[in-house]
């Protein structure tokens, strides 16, 4: 059993319940056993089977008692890996979330997203079997070598010494089982991410004409799969039949020694009989445990990975000393958020991608953040939106610091934001347009649409703003779809706007036209944008440069004209008017 288990609230009681139910199992078999041992050898000496009546329901009450145990097992480990799943995935999903954009992408989009739903699901099946597995393998052979010993001290001994060996054989066989799992899982992860980057680029394939030559690459990833899949179950099949002959094996040494004896008079046929009926339930346990090993192995191999995100560091910033956390707000004109000596480091080994930020947002107005690629503009903007744990420094909202628990749930009300690949769900427009304001009505939305110059693409539709969209739908063009991200901000009616790259990927025309659609959109809120198209800079209040993770100068497009610094240089090399 993974020691990981023992960190979950509530095991200790679980095994300890699941152990109780165990001894009481072991109980009946042992009376089981030997009321059926006493049966045969009663009506093999000529006795009347109505005179063993009582011995016979004797029998029927420890074979109830003992599936009844089991079935109390199975519900009590049942309810403790759906509460145990539910909160790992609970979790996992807060730690995606503190970690931040930039690790998803970096994981994968679709491995994390095979690990939240079908990982927890494998993980749950691993955690429902594995507890009274190991329970009945550490209680069962113990208490039934015991009575046995008692019993018949040879068998104890034949029992005594072939256990281990079945033991060995396991360990080796669930090793190599492991390094095929391994593999199997690595397999998986590319798998799913290739199959959501196809997705995704399927459009791009489609007007490249590459749709034939992916499909081969489709092939290939798969097979890859398949293979490893293949090699597993071949290795689980090989050691359930490993384990299952040497276990035969054992009884069958068990059978020959007492039936040798019984021909020689030295033991009578009941203790004889109890034994060889105990034998099998000795070694079922490992035999199970074995058998489910590699059934959970993806569970466990889930959890593994599960844990090993839940483990990464994430610094939340601490509260105030000795105060009680202030109530908070909307953002308005007399509001301001001040990052102090903030810095981000990725790897211990790394250097920061922003090392100590220090700046003061104030009220409403457009905030430009600019530099050169890898400067550190979409890190600012992720710590910023509460997207991304600062290694060191803090962010206070109006005096009081931003806890991790408040940027969870306050700080994220107020912001929206729009990446550089706004992301379209499988839905309608309406629903698409609606993701941060479910209730607003049709009205509502028709109008942020106006504001977006979306009107006459959604009127030339079929079915209007009920089109479906996302995967499967009707494909947009990448303007369309950030013209239905800035509708959702608009529609949200939140006052702090982080923009990462809005119009990186589009053209120029496309740009202006939807730069056109925004700006005045901008008033009247925060508008943080992250942005290398420096034509932008003009019609922004203030303007933070950055260079290798530093703030190297701040202000006005004419203020930093006038130093002619970074900014001016900049500006020259995109052949921008600078005067």
């Amino acid at each position: 059993m993974d020691r990981t288990l023992l960190m979950f609230k509530g095991i200790r009681a679980v095994l300890s319940i699941v152990t109780v139910f165990t001894l009481i199992q072991c109980c009946s078999m042992i009376v089981a056993a030997q009321a059926l041992a006493d049966i045969i050898s009663e009506c093999f000496a000529g006795a009347a089977i109505e005179t063993q009546t009582s011995k016979l329901l004797l029998f029927a009450l420890a074979f109830v008692v003992r599936h009844t145990m089991t079935l109390l097992q199975q519900r009590t480990s049942h309810r403790f890996a759906a509460i145990t799943s539910e909160t790992m995935r609970r979790r996992l999903m807060d730690k995606l979330f503190q970690l931040g954009p930039r690790f998803t992408g970096a994981q994968g989009t679709g491995s994390l997203t095979t690990l939240v739903l079908e990982g927890v699901t494998q993980f749950r099946s691993y955690v429902e079997l594995v507890i009274p597995r190991m329970i009945g393998t550490a209680v069962v052979p113990a208490v039934l070598l015991i009575y046995i010993c008692l019993q018949d001290t040879l068998v104890g001994l034949i029992l005594t010494i072939t256990m281990p060996i079945l033991i060995v054989f396991m360990i080796l066989i669930g090793l190599a089982a492991k390094s095929q799992v391994e593999k199997q899982h690595d397999s998986y992860r590319q798998l799913s991410n290739h199959f959501v980057d196809s997705l995704r680029g399927i459009e791009t394939l489609k007007f490249l004409g590459q749709t034939r030559n992916h499909a081969a690459t489709i092939e290939k990833v798969s097979d890859r799969f398949k293979s490893a899949t293949m090699r597993t179950l071949k290795t689980a099949f090989l050691s359930s039949f490993a384990l299952d002959f040497i276990a035969m094996l054992s009884v069958a040494s068990v059978a020959v020694s007492l039936g040798l004896r019984l021909v020689n008079g030295t033991i009578w046929l009941a203790p004889a009989l109890t034994v060889l009926i105990l034998a099998p339930e000795y070694f079922l346990p490992i035999r199970m445990l074995g058998s489910d090993y590699h059934a959970t192995l993806d569970g466990k191999e889930k959890g593994a990975a599960m844990m090993a995100i839940l483990q990464l560091p994430s610094q939340p910033l601490p509260p105030i000393d000795g105060k009680k956390e202030a109530s908070y707000g909307t953002w308005n004109e007399a509001s301001h958020l001040t990052l102090s000596s903030v810095g981000v480091k990725h790897d211990e080994a790394a250097p920061y991608s922003l090392d100590a930020i220090t700046l003061k947002l104030s009220g409403y107005g457009k905030i430009a953040i600019i530099g050169e690629t890898g400067a550190g503009k979409s890190t600012l903007l992720e710590v910023i939106g509460g997207l991304l744990e600062p290694s060191s420094g803090q962010l206070t909202w109006d005096g009081c610091k931003l806890t991790d628990k408040f940027r969870n749930e306050a700080w994220r009300k107020e912001t929206v934001y729009m990446p550089q690949h706004p992301y379209l769900f499988s839905g309608t427009l309406l629903d698409n347009i609606r993701f941060y304001r479910p209730e607003a009505t049709v009205e509502e939305v028709k109008q942020a649409v106006f504001k977006t110059g979306l009107t006459g693409c959604i009127d030339s539709l079929p079915n209007g703003l009920e089109e479906l969209i996302g995967g499967g739908g009707r494909p947009l063009s990448g303007g369309q779809a950030h013209r239905i991200a800035l509708a959702r901000a608009i529609l949200s009616q939140r006052p702090v706007l982080l923009l990462d790259e809005p119009t990186a990927h589009l053209d120029i025309e496309t740009e202006y036209e939807l730069k056109e659609a925004m700006l005045p959109i901008f008033e009247n809120k925060l508008v943080l944008l992250a942005t290398h198209r420096l034509h932008w800079m003009p019609d922004m209040d203030q303007i933070y440069v950055l260079e290798h993770g530093k703030l190297a100068e701040a202000g006005t497009h004419e203020q930093l004209l006038a130093r002619q610094g970074l900014y001016y240089r900049m500006m020259l090399s995109q052949l921008e008017e600078v005067l």
